[in-house]
């Protein structure tokens, strides 16, 4: 398929295009392209702004730069532009490189038109036991900050004055979606009030947000005790004459709405939902599958997994009771002999790190100058977060951090510790994610992922990196490892059935959790419908690309230069992928003897 082919098929939104467009300034298509995204982020460069500063991933900056509404309004306008800016910039006349970008920005762009439709359905859970505003606010000041000069702490301080309006804006947008029929479900409603009296029963001095600010300054060369106790008295008088009345605001009105809250969690109860989560799907996966064919998908890659694994639980002996509690049983791991074992876990999840270093040497040519480190969730969200990882910021103040929720007091090493190890730190998001913001060669939208994460690569290439391990024989002489990563496999199929099932099919959280998802997981879907589809269809796709490539190649396919390929390519849709990987396959076979 020719990329003139995908740029036409992701394009098909040219009659919802309306309005004046702004003329691009900059006459090079990578000028064009750099301004637009400087208008997106509201780069510093181009208009100061005390909240702003460099450092952070674009999108923490815009979460402080303007309102919920005026960024989504802004935003939308801005989109509908870009869209009518791309069509001034004949194909044949960009390089291969700028074509990839004009094509995947197409896509972005037509996603935030396509996603404008759907407001109420964005508000729904604007407050949520994940990535809540009320989260979101405390981890983007707490966690992803930078803390290296003086002036870091000016614009903590001039974040922590908007967080109570950020709140009141997103209370307000909420309420007016309730009134319109979108409440969330009783049991998320639930985890969010636990949350929010959670974040009130610190006092203003032991409050997080204070906290955070005391530790963070005594690293901070050239800030003495005098600016640092002054700093300590603003943040606490935030804290206390408006942070914690707008948490108290935001608690009230879930007190008011819990009463009357409905236990349905699907996206097909709510009005225009069926729309709504089609174009979730969409924008997670990259594909025009719909839910019917993802569901299986799902089914068919369910049954697959839990044969190969029924293979290894006879090996082992365990034969006796449903598969579930067989596979639970085989995959639990040994109890940690410590007076706190969170620090024995991290420490082993570490080792998996360190030792999948070494052995990607065999496998890949490039990697991220940066290190990566796993830290433990911040309690707050610690019982209901699932592992994740974030890319280290630009400034090279922190390193990429592999997060790891670790609540409770007792702790098993479990067998599916490697396999979550592989996919969100090596050879997985890290390799991935921090490369790509590494490269010098990529317009800035792409190696910081500005306009939105591309799920399906980001997290196919996660599930990805826990199959190569398998395929590559890491786990050998480890068969309970390898059966833990056999489950972590089927976890994500399972995930394409429970997530189209609720949102499509009627299911019950309860029967979703008996299906074999936990509680957590099963409420993280509901909150973020389509997302969880991701993963198991980008590694389906990515798996066929590179057999597709090395069928074509035959012996001259290396495994390590496609890798190259694929890192370096960045974050995309799959059917731009699937052309990068063709058209360097072309190449490679004209090139060879």
């Amino acid at each position: 398929m020719s990329f003139t082919r995908i740029l036409a098929l992701l394009c098909g939104v040219a009659s919802v295009l309306h309005g004046a467009p702004r003329p691009p300034s900059p006459d090079t298509f990578d000028g064009w392209v750099n301004q637009l995204t400087a208008d997106w982020i509201r780069d510093p460069a181009f208009g100061a702004d005390p909240a702003a500063g460099s450092g952070d991933d674009d999108e923490a900056g815009a979460l402080w730069s303007e309102g919920l509404q005026a960024r989504r309004d802004r935003r939308l306008r801005l989109a509908r532009e870009g869209l009518v800016g791309l069509a001034r910039w004949p194909y044949a006349g960009l390089s291969s490189a700028q074509q990839v970008s004009a094509a995947m920005l197409r896509w972005q762009l037509e996603r935030v038109v396509e996603s404008a439709a759907f407001d109420d359905h964005q508000n729904l859970f604007l407050f949520e036991q994940r990535r809540g505003l009320h989260v979101a606010l405390v981890e983007s000041l707490t966690e992803r900050a930078s803390w290296r000069r003086p002036s870091d702490v000016t614009r903590y301080l001039a974040r922590l004055a908007r967080v109570a309006p950020r709140l009141d804006e997103g209370l307000s947008l909420a309420r007016g979606s309730a009134q319109r029929g979108f409440t969330p479900p009783r049991f998320i409603l639930e985890r969010v009030q636990t949350q929010l009296r959670m974040f009130l029963d610190h006092a203003p001095a032991a409050n997080p947000l204070v906290a955070t600010l005391g530790e963070r300054m005594k690293a901070i060369e050239g800030l003495g005790p005098e600016a640092q106790a002054g700093a300590l008295a603003q943040a606490q008088t935030l804290v206390t004459g408006e942070i914690r009345p707008a948490y108290q605001r935001v608690l009230a009105w879930v007190d008011e709405v819990l009463p009357s809250a409905v236990q349905e969690a699907g996206w097909s109860r709510l009005p225009r939902g069926a729309e709504a989560y089609a174009a979730a799907l969409r924008g997670f996966t990259t594909t025009s599958l719909g839910a019917a064919e993802i569901h299986a998908i799902g089914r068919r890659e369910v049954a697959r997994l839990e044969a190969q694994a029924e293979e290894i639980l006879r090996q082992l002996g365990h034969t006796g009771g449903t598969f579930n509690e067989r596979m639970a049983k085989a995959t639990q791991g040994a109890l940690v002999e410590a007076a706190d074992p969170r620090a024995a876990l991290i420490a082993r999840y570490t080792e998996y790190i360190r030792d999948a270093e070494q052995r990607s040497d065999a496998l890949f040519n490039r990697r991220p100058r940066a290190p990566v480190e796993v830290r433990r969730v911040p309690p707050l969200t610690e019982r209901v977060a699932s592992a994740y990882y974030t890319v280290p910021p630009t400034d090279g103040s922190r390193p990429g951090i592999f997060w790891v929720p670790l609540p409770g007091n007792v702790f098993f090493y479990g067998a599916r510790m490697r396999s979550l190890a592989y996919h969100e730190a090596v050879p997985g998001h890290h390799f991935q994610l921090a490369l790509q913001q590494e490269q010098r060669d990529l317009p800035r939208f792409r190696a910081r992922r500005t306009f939105g994460g591309i799920s399906a690569h980001s997290e196919g290439w996660g599930l990805y990196a826990e199959r190569l391990a398998v395929e590559q024989g890491w786990y050998e002489g480890d068969p309970t490892g390898k059966l833990g990563a056999i489950g972590s496999e089927l976890f994500r199929a399972r995930r394409l059935v429970v997530d189209t099932g609720l949102h499509t099919q009627g299911w019950t959280r309860e029967q979703a959790i008996a299906y074999g998802i936990s509680a957590p997981e099963v409420e993280r879907y509901i909150t973020n419908p389509g997302q969880a589809c991701s993963y198991m269809i980008g590694m389906l796709r990515i798996l066929e690309i590179r057999e597709r490539a090395r069928a074509a190649l035959g012996a001259a396919f290396s495994l390590k230069d496609f890798h190259d390929v694929v890192l370096t390519t960045g974050s995309v849709p799959l059917a731009v992928l699937e052309q990068v990987v063709a058209d360097w396959t072309a190449a490679r076979r004209a090139a060879a003897p």
